[in-house]
């Protein structure tokens, strides 16, 4: 429990996490990666009247790593100014983004956030059979018998498929690891196949999973815990020039990809 404040406004910092997790941030400084993000944490732990800082988060997922490195910067940080984190979920908290979540001491969500997806997934093409169409001859030289590992002009080969589950379940229980350390006894222990089978649910059913804590907004929540008088100040990232210039450029071909992306990762969620 918080204690509540009294006379005096108190600011509470709030860090918006919104977008898929990638480390190709660009110039445009789109994407959530620790490089862009290092900064703006510390900023969010830099008031040393705050009580509690906040993350509004709204992502899909993305890297497994870029996820890790956020969330423990964000955890480490509130162990040393020794706050307390609050997590509220907008549209979706799924795979990476639920982990970004789990940076936090509770998890409030609205009644229809998306929240889990606690799994590992690595999509791509084949085009095997559209360079015999188009007689196309690829030709590749290579130094070491794994160099061309999952090459997608090529068939695929048992042994690739085998050691990218391996490398996807080494991942996978890092992340159920990491879940189970700072969800504890909150998740329901009869429920945890479903819960780290890759499933999402919605709402009030993550809240019976133990995957969130509650339902509500931030102010309110924030009100409720802490007292009417709050201000919510918002951490942002100022542009630079270039990052101005490019973003606002039509011709930005690495924002357009960056676009499509998110925009694939947030349907796979209905959204």
């Amino acid at each position: 429990m918080f204690k509540r404040l009294f006379s005096k406004s108190t600011t509470i910092p709030v860090l918006r996490l919104s977008g898929i997790i990638s480390s190709q941030s660009g110039l445009t400084g789109s994407g959530l990666a620790i490089n862009n993000l290092e900064k703006l944490i510390d900023k969010l732990f830099a008031d040393k009247k705050s009580p509690v800082v906040g993350l509004v988060i709204n992502s899909p997922g993305g890297s497994p790593t870029q996820s890790s490195l956020i969330a423990k910067k964000i955890i480490d940080l509130a162990k040393e100014k020794n706050k307390k984190v609050l997590a509220f979920v907008e549209d979706v908290a799924a795979s990476g983004g639920y982990w970004l979540a789990c940076a936090a001491d509770e998890i409030y969500i609205d009644q229809n956030s998306v929240i889990g997806s606690i799994g590992v997934i690595s999509p791509g093409f084949g085009f095997v059979d559209l360079l015999k169409k188009v007689g196309i001859e690829r030709r590749v030289y290579t130094s070491g018998k794994s160099k061309s590992f999952l090459d997608p002009f090529k068939e695929e080969k048992q042994e690739d498929i085998d050691r990218l589950k391996n490398i996807q379940e080494q991942i996978h229980d890092n992340f159920i690891n990491y879940v189970k350390e700072r969800r504890g006894s909150k998740l329901d222990q009869n429920k945890l196949d479903d819960i780290f089978s890759g499933l999402f649910w919605v709402g009030n059913k993550a809240i019976d999973l133990g995957l969130a804590d509650g339902i509500g907004a931030i102010k309110p929540i924030l009100e409720e815990k802490l007292g009417k008088k709050i201000k919510i100040k918002i951490i942002s990232q100022k542009k630079s020039f270039l990052q101005r210039r490019f973003s606002s450029s039509i011709f930005n071909s690495d924002e357009i990809v960056n676009k499509i992306e998110e925009r694939i990762m947030f349907s796979r969620f209905g959204l």
